[in-house]
């Protein structure tokens, strides 16, 4: 099966390392335009879209930022003229202990809920709206294992940030389908990227190993075909479906 993204523009947003990149480059490979969004990586970014070609174009944001959220969706709409696919890729993950003093548990939580939770339901209301316009588009999330069979006791901000995002586009599945929109979750367990290397350093590499059915720890390119396969309109009839990949080591 060949997929041609060729004439579809897509966003995906923490697109400069780890999941977000190979999502993109594999879109690009396919034939579709992104808008490749980043927050501190501009040379990162910038040397991607130089590589992808397909007239990709950088854009920068905070997504803690209400503001600068919904200035990032108007931004990439003014440069592209349309979105077909908006792919909701960007979070954070805090090690932040129930017995942390209470300030920085406090700021690590309300960050992870900007960024993780917040800034997804802006992009997505905003996506709703230009997508209700059209009587078409896709919004892909990227929510986690945690979301359904939560974290460890250091990580649970995480897990709740993520757990909102299942109702969020099962919501949007259901209550936009008639317009045109379609939603999906991709739940990866544990990937082997620079975020995840603070769980790495503390519990280590075979504590995370001994949790899998595999062998090896899943890699961001184990992620990106099933959001290509997503973003083509192939999979529509499964809008509203989580798609998990997390090397069998949790099946809900």
């Amino acid at each position: 099966m060949i997929i041609d993204l060729k004439g579809k523009n897509i966003l995906v947003t923490g697109a400069s390392r780890g999941i977000g990149k190979s999502i993109a480059e594999k879109l690009a490979a396919a034939g579709g335009r992104v808008a490749i969004h980043y927050n501190k990586n501009k040379e990162e970014a910038e040397k991607l879209a130089h590589q992808m070609g397909n007239n990709a174009a950088v854009f920068k944001a905070n997504l803690e930022n209400k503001n600068e959220c919904r200035d990032l969706f108007k931004e990439v709409i003014r440069s592209f003229n349309h979105l077909d696919v908006l792919i909701n890729n960007a979070g954070v993950s805090f090690c932040s202990p129930v017995n942390d003093e209470d300030k920085n548990w406090d700021d690590l939580w309300d960050r992870t809920m900007r960024i993780n939770l917040d800034a997804v339901g802006i992009l997505c209301r905003e996506a709703i709206k230009h997508f209700s316009e059209r009587n078409e588009g896709r919004i892909i999330t990227i929510a986690s294992r945690a979301s359904f069979r939560g974290d460890t006791p250091e990580y649970i901000a995480y897990a709740a940030s993520k757990g909102g995002l299942v109702s969020l586009s099962r919501s949007i599945a259901r209550g936009y389908g008639k317009k045109g929109i379609k939603a999906f979750l991709i739940a990866p367990g544990f990937v082997e990227t620079d975020m995840a290397q603070e769980f790495i350093d503390e519990y280590g590499k075979d504590y995370v190993l001994s949790d899998l059915a595999l062998t090896t720890l899943t890699q961001p390119e184990n992620i990106s075909p099933f959001v290509v396969l997503l973003s083509s309109g192939l999979g529509d009839h499964a809008t509203g479906c989580t798609i998990d990949i997390n090397a069998g080591s949790y099946v809900h």
